[in-house]
């Protein structure tokens, strides 16, 4: 079943160039093991979001994206699938998944799934089939083996290192028993990286967006959509140690943004289109400029692409300024919206990150012995201001799941309890993603504050989390799901994701004011406060009086 299948007018709507669904949506990334549990057993679950669904609809979503449920070992959360169609047992069941389109579709909400192409599990049938097949095989063809340097072939055949810590190579035993080729993970051993020169890998993932597609999906999120086509010879690369884990600091990585991806786009893009109703493709792709990302949302190819410029740029004026003005000159240059983001489930939660104080690169992630630790206060009001900045922005939003709430960061994780693998590979260097996939809270007084019915959690919750349950919020208008609800029913009703900007001065250096339709936003960064103007106020990130905009606050004005 299709949304417009549900949607009187929505078939009509979808049809009109430049109306699609896409690029004006605000979309809700559910993290599924994090966001319901139905079962019981501990770890979220798709009956468990259909639950909840109701609950999103009053949020004023207009999309859910569900991060990876389909059949894994769960090594990597989800991120290492052995059957792309199936899901797995650990979130329930195909039918499960359907109840869940139904759902969600009959209430004019529509589904993102996420998508997995650069690598799979080992437990993978096909890479089972190349341990089990000789060197040069059609099963090794697959994937990415190579055999390995030195004088018996022991050493790996680059330099190249795991985004989560260590070597990206592991070296096979043989049938035979004796050692043998190597295989290219980009990420955990448990990870190899498919082959995608190889015809055989590109027509597999044809049928798997048709499966799914089929089922009603609207759209895939594309996991690490940059890393799939690697450089010929595959040559030697030494990454700064200061960068992100996922790319984006350096041009010209062998195993980052290669030219060949776009021809792989372009091929599923005409996928997507023997389908009713603007399907759409996102891509994951943390590359250097606003510019070269915008490749990946050229008209034949992806339909939108995570702003990551945007998510990584500091509380700076200044710098807020240039990325936006930059984003929304390179992306509509192409015919596509800017697709903004402030959190998810590979980085440290916004309401902790604006109030670092010391260098925290992508992916490496935060916990009790690490510098420049978040003041709370400081963090959530600083949140609350860049999220009514951005939900006012021309475009697309994205929304991870908890960021409603003014969820922080959890930094107190017992090291026993931690399941990222960046945790294990680097040995406890880097804490990784583990603080910001903590199981939300939906009630104050329930077992696990209402995630699971038995009480039990796939990772601790902090005792916080009661003071911020969903059940606690709703009835409170000072709170930050309050303020959600407001922002994305007033971006609605003002059309602001179809509006355009213009920038306001006068203001002060430390501050962002811009005008987008009816809509005047004002967002204090400094430290002084600012007058504002004569206008009727629409919403505030924080309490104003006096026409005087206090530091560290977003207003909307309507403009007169």
């Amino acid at each position: 079943m299709t949304l417009s299948d549900t949607l009187p007018g929505a078939a009509a709507a979808d049809s009109r160039p430049g109306s699609e669904w896409w690029r004006t949506a605000v979309i809700y990334q559910i993290y599924p093991r994090s966001f319901a549990d139905a079962s019981g057993d501990g770890v979220g679950d798709l009956p468990g979001v259909t639950s909840r669904i109701d609950d999103l609809q009053a949020l004023g979503i207009d999309a859910i994206w569900l991060s990876p449920f389909q059949r894994s070992p769960q090594k990597d959360a989800g991120y290492d699938v052995s059957d792309y169609c199936d899901v797995d047992p650990l979130f329930g069941t195909l039918a499960d998944f359907d109840d869940l389109i139904e759902a969600a579709h009959s209430r004019g909400i529509r589904i993102i799934a996420d998508l997995v192409p650069n690598h799979s599990s080992d437990q993978h049938v096909w890479f089972q089939e190349a341990l089990a097949a000789a060197p040069g095989s059609p099963e090794r063809g697959r994937y990415i083996f190579r055999d390995g340097k030195g004088e018996n072939g022991e050493l790996p055949p680059n330099n190249w290192e795991s985004v989560f810590g260590g070597p990206a190579w592991t070296r096979v035993t043989e049938p035979d028993g004796t050692a043998g080729q190597w295989y290219l993970h980009l990420f955990d051993s448990s990870q190899p990286d498919f082959d995608w020169s190889n015809p055989v890998v590109q027509e597999e993932f044809r049928r798997i967006l048709r499966f799914w597609l089929d089922r009603g999906v609207d759209g895939f999120r594309v996991d690490v959509a940059h890393g799939l086509v690697k450089a010929p010879g595959l040559p030697d690369y030494t990454p700064d140690p200061h960068g992100g884990s996922m790319g984006g600091d350096a041009a010209e990585v062998p195993y980052w943004g290669q030219e060949g991806v776009h021809d792989i786009y372009r091929d599923w893009h005409k996928v997507l289109a023997e389908y009713d109703g603007d399907r759409a493709l996102c891509a994951e792709a943390w590359l250097p400029t606003v510019d070269i990302t915008a490749k990946w949302v050229r008209p034949d190819e992806m339909h939108q692409a995570f702003n990551f410029a945007y998510l990584e740029t500091p509380w700076d004026a200044a710098e807020l300024r240039t990325v936006i003005s930059e984003s929304l000159r390179a992306y509509p240059a192409v015919g596509a919206p800017s697709t903004w983001v402030l959190s998810n489930h590979d980085v440290v939660r916004h309401a902790s990150r604006l109030a670092l104080t010391a260098e925290n690169p992508q992916g490496h992630g935060i916990g009790p012995d690490s510098p420049g630790q978040p003041e709370p206060v400081l963090g959530l009001r600083r949140a609350r201001a860049a999220s009514t900045v951005m939900l006012a922005l021309p475009g697309s939003a994205y929304i991870f799941q908890g960021e409603e709430l003014g969820l922080p960061e959890v930094i107190d994780l017992p090291g026993d309890a931690r399941q990222d693998p960046t945790w294990f590979r680097t040995e406890g260097e880097r804490y990784g993603r583990d603080g910001c996939r903590v199981p939300i809270p939906w009630d104050a007084a329930a077992p696990a504050y209402g995630f699971s019915p038995t009480g039990q959690s796939w990772l601790p919750q902090p005792a916080e989390w009661a003071t911020l349950a969903r059940d606690q919020q709703v009835g409170d208008p000072d709170s930050t799901l309050s303020l959600y609800r407001t922002l994305l029913a007033e971006r609605r009703a003002h059309g602001l994701g179809a509006g355009t900007l213009e920038w306001l001065d006068g203001y002060g250096d430390d501050v962002l004011a811009f005008r987008n339709g009816d809509v005047t936003v004002i967002s204090n960064i400094g430290e002084t406060p600012v007058e504002l103007p004569t206008a009727e106020l629409i919403v505030a990130s924080e309490p104003v009086s006096d026409g005087i905009l206090p530091a560290d606050t977003t207003v909307w004005l309507r403009s007169i």
